[in-house]
């Protein structure tokens, strides 16, 4: 959440972005966002980062072209119902505010592929988000979530999900259902153990650090691991794929001789071997 208020911080710089590419600051002195800033309804990027803002006034929603707006780390109770009229928007920023919901208007956001919450007071998923097709990559970092909704899986373009710092007691069971979720960080929880993960065929990053856990979740081969440890896990894992590899290498080596009398005439036998079965290439 931001700090107390901007007097004694002085002016707080805005930094905008048009269709140009040519960014441009401005300054946010008393909480106000420059007016001059509306008329430039040709906007893409907005950063109005850390400016002490407790509210946003309604001329936001007449930048229609805007794709990134970055509200974070200011004291907004709620999301301006500006921001839900920006039918671009693709990445947006609401990180460290006092927010402790998103409104149902959230969900016309139907472009959003990013977008980050963390630091604030959500104790509950927000249902509005179930119904973003688009949806990428979802920070709930530091909130008080303790459950996920049985309807998660209908996010089915989510790759990155971020729960560290929240409430879960154990393992949100709705996440072996999220095949295709390549990023999962659950750090700094109280889960005491992990179901096995190797169903989850996307997963690349599982972070699990500072958990009551014993020992490293059991995850597919190709998963990096962050927490306690893991390092062993992964070396471990790593000298037995060398392993098999190399006795894959060296059972590769062996040519079982074709006799002249059982096999095909003309050396057809030798031939096959060589090329494989369709099955086996």
């Amino acid at each position: 959440m931001g700090s107390g208020g901007s007097a004694g911080r002085g002016a707080q710089l805005a930094a905008a972005e048009g269709p140009d590419g040519v960014e441009q600051r401005l300054e946010v002195r008393g909480r106000q966002v420059p007016a001059e800033l509306w008329a430039q309804q040709g906007l893409r990027k907005l950063y109005l980062s850390d400016a002490g803002l407790r509210e946003v006034p309604d001329e936001l929603a007449e930048l229609q072209h805007l794709r990134t707006l970055a509200l974070d780390g200011n004291e907004l109770m709620e999301v301006p119902e500006a921001v839900c009229d920006l039918p671009h928007l693709a990445h947006l920023y609401l990180g460290r505010n006092g927010l402790q919901g998103l409104p149902p208007s959230f969900a016309q956001l139907q472009r959003l592929r990013c977008l980050w919450i963390e630091g604030n007071f959500l104790a509950h998923f927000p249902r509005a988000l179930l119904q973003l097709p688009e949806l990428r990559s979802l920070q709930l970092g530091d909130n008080r979530l303790c459950r996920l909704p049985a309807a998660l899986p209908r996010m089915a373009g989510l790759q990155g999900l971020w729960l560290y710092g929240n409430r879960f007691q154990e393992f949100p069971p709705v996440l072996l259902r999220m095949d295709h979720i390549r990023v999962l960080d659950l750090d700094r929880n109280r889960i005491a153990s992990f179901p096995d993960l190797t169903g989850l065929a996307s997963l690349c990053l599982l972070s699990y650090d500072h958990n009551p856990v014993r020992q490293p979740p059991c995850v597919g081969d190709e998963v990096q691991l962050v927490g306690d440890g893991a390092q062993e896990y992964m070396e471990a894992r790593q000298e037995r794929l060398q392993s098999l590899q190399r006795q894959e290498e060296e059972e590769g080596t062996e040519a079982t001789p074709v006799s002249p009398e059982d096999g095909p005439e003309d050396g057809e036998g030798e031939f096959a071997a060589l090329r494989g079965s369709p099955e086996e290439t």
